[in-house]
């Protein structure tokens, strides 16, 4: 058999070697070698200055730069994640490709890029000497450009825009990753660094909710040259410092310091400083602060505080905060806009306290209010926080990389406990000191509200009754002008059952703590929700036996801003959730102690008033003591009551939805 070949035209042999010489050129001036991970090391182990780089010129000629910030990126849609393989020797570890570090000058010579400031070369050392580097880039997942970017100051954003572009692997910036400090620039000191990057992710040292790409970018602190080389003295468990609340942050804005002032007046245990007008020649502006004319050596003056106040200056992130973790000083954040470092994976409730900005003149009084021995726990884990995430360049380049892993691969990710709780501890507990895991044998109490679907009440009894974990039924009759039915009445069944006459209707009474509850799981469930089967109650209870400071439940909802500027309240079915209903939820016992006698202000009266929003006010509750979200549990069913239609039905009001 024979095939004849058409003859191809002598303008697509011109195309095809004017394509082939562009390749040429292309590849010859980024032949990047695949460098081992000792040849990178070595290299820039020995890299000072700009002057030990070599020099390559570039044309940026009508090269346009990146967009700017993708604002709507998420992994899903900004990130390619089938780049990201792992070998057989670091399974579930991405690889970083770093691009070899030159001096970026334009046609005329002059420099587009600055010169390397310590703190890149110490970044792109802990990168190449960790698990994390290849040499090669067609198996990297992540890109980091050669580009020290971590003080906007120093840069020509248009220039290393036009720069970023013309590197290969750029690709409009995806799976790219840039480390920045300092972002913005004078006077307005933009939150997020302002160099065209499009759909790159950045480790930025700034954020406010307004830049900040959630579950993208990764929040990082601004990091402080004055911690290294000042040793602070070891200190005593439990040891009261001096001061209970310190202020050391230079450039507040006027109004906070006219605030500060008038609290400093007031409190004798509050010191106030500022920037030194009169110090001698040799010693460094940065390593003092003044009362007054009172001079103080700085940092080591925060470590006779409890507590030190930031709050936001020219620019949100503030070095601050790595000074005063370093001291043993707790943080006290009041900058309402600010995304708090690494707190996708940290939990800062447990080692920090945050305040409304407006909340400002009430700070003494809120810090007094906190026990001595949350303080002491406090202490022990900024101490953890700052040594495992804080502490150097290559400590907080890791973590950044460590989180951007999980993302990657979720099903190895690093857990909460393991990113919060030190290594050192025995036992591993709750925020709520509970075990971890509640004894399967406990099994827990199914806590029903019922008023008078009796039809329906009997019928969920009967299913409840089948689930294997349960220990015991407590029917909470909240109808005061019809009595229960008579005990001959009520369905047979093989588990211990009690009802309760309430004195007064109120939907509080579901969430009293009753002696006749003997186990730590608790379900509180409606006396019509009849549609969840056996096997899904069980299941639930399972989930919450993991996550016990948590409530674990199965209808959702969702509170969102609109498009007209307004909050949204949603009751419809959706993955986004911010509550789950307590109609059909776990929970542990000791939360009905905290809602009956500790609920703060007068929440507890409102829902009782209104038969309305105990179930909000019960989720706000346990997110505020354990500083977790609750947990959904997706039932087969959507929830629906055959007799809620006939009426006797709160929800059916029509104020019920405009109240929650």
């Amino acid at each position: 058999m024979s095939v004849k070949l058409k003859p191809v035209h002598h303008k697509v042999i011109l195309v095809l070697l004017l394509l082939s010489g562009v390749a040429l050129i292309f590849k010859f001036n980024w032949n990047y070698q695949s460098k081992s991970r000792e040849e990178f090391r070595m290299e820039t182990l020995h890299i000072n200055s700009a002057h030990d780089l070599p020099v390559t010129q570039i044309s940026l000629d009508g090269i346009q730069p990146s967009d700017k910030a993708d604002l709507n990126c998420k992994m899903y849609n900004c990130f390619d994640i089938y780049r990201c393989g792992s070998d057989e020797n670091h399974p579930n570890k991405m690889k970083v490709f770093l691009h070899p570090l030159s001096q970026y000058t334009d046609e005329s010579g002059a420099s587009i890029t600055p010169s390397l400031s310590k703190e890149f070369v110490e970044m792109y050392y802990a990168i190449a000497q960790s698990d994390y580097y290849t040499g090669d880039p067609d198996n990297a997942c992540i890109f980091i450009p050669p580009v020290d970017m971590l003080n906007q100051n120093r840069l020509n954003v248009q220039k290393v825009g036009q720069l970023l572009t013309k590197l290969p692997h750029w690709t409009r910036g995806t799976n790219n990753l840039i480390f920045n400090f300092l972002p913005g620039n004078s006077p307005d000191y933009s939150t997020a660094i302002e160099v065209p990057h499009n759909k790159a992710i950045i480790a930025g040292g700034g954020f406010s909710h307004w830049t900040y790409r959630s579950t993208f970018d990764v929040s990082i602190p601004v990091y402080s040259p004055l911690v290294k080389g000042v040793k602070l003295q070891q200190e005593t468990d439990g040891l009261i410092r001096k001061w209970l609340l310190i202020s050391s942050q230079t450039n507040i804005h006027p109004e906070f310091r006219q605030e500060l002032e008038t609290l400093a007046s007031s409190s004798s245990d509050f010191l106030l400083l500022d920037k030194c007008r009169n110090v001698p020649e040799d010693v460094p502006l940065q390593f003092t602060r003044c009362k007054n004319d009172e001079q103080k050596k700085y940092p080591e003056i925060l470590q006779e505080g409890t507590f030190c106040l930031l709050l936001p200056t020219s620019r949100l992130g503030q070095s601050a905060l790595m000074e005063s973790m370093q001291a043993g000083c707790i943080p006290v954040f009041a900058c309402d806009t600010y995304i708090l470092p690494f707190s996708e994976v940290l939990d800062w409730s447990r080692a920090s306290v945050l305040i409304r900005e407006d909340s400002l003149p009430d700070i003494m009084n809120i810090l007094r209010r906190i026990p001595h021995e949350q303080v002491v726990l406090m202490k022990k884990q900024v101490e953890f926080l700052y040594t495992s995430y804080f502490t150097n360049i290559p400590a907080i380049t890791m973590t950044t990389l460590q989180i951007i892993n999980d993302r990657v691969f979720p099903h190895v990710a690093t857990t909460y406990e393991k990113w919060n709780n030190p290594p050192s501890s025995n036992s591993v507990q709750s925020p709520l000191f509970l075990p971890l895991i509640s004894p399967k044998e406990d099994g827990f109490t199914a806590v029903i509200l019922a008023y008078d679907r009796v039809l329906s009440l009997f019928q969920l009894i009967k299913s409840i009754d089948k689930v294997p974990s349960l220990r015991m039924i407590l029917v909470v009759w909240n109808n005061q002008h019809k009595a229960f039915p008579a005990r001959n009445e009520w369905p047979i069944i093989e588990h211990e059952w009690k009802v309760i006459q309430t004195s007064s209707n109120e939907l509080s009474n579901r969430f009293f703590p009753y002696n006749e509850i003997k186990t730590e799981g608790v379900l509180a469930i409606d006396d019509d929700i009849i549609m969840l089967t056996t096997d899904e109650i069980e299941f639930g209870f399972q989930v919450w036996r993991e996550f016990n400071d948590r409530i674990v439940g199965f209808p959702p909802r969702l509170h969102i801003w609109g498009d007209d500027g307004k909050m949204r309240y949603v009751s419809d079915w959706t993955n986004d959730i911010s509550i789950v209903l307590t109609g059909a939820a776990f929970y542990h016992n000791y939360y009905n102690y905290l809602y009956t006698y500790k609920m703060p202000g007068g929440i507890k009266d409102w829902v009782d008033n209104h038969m309305n929003c105990e179930d909000i006010a019960m989720n706000f509750l346990v997110s505020n003591y354990s500083g977790k979200a609750p947990i959904k549990v997706t039932p087969r069913k959507k929830f629906k009551c055959a007799e809620c239609a006939t009426g006797g039905s709160l929800s059916l009001d029509e104020t019920h939805m405009v109240e929650r």
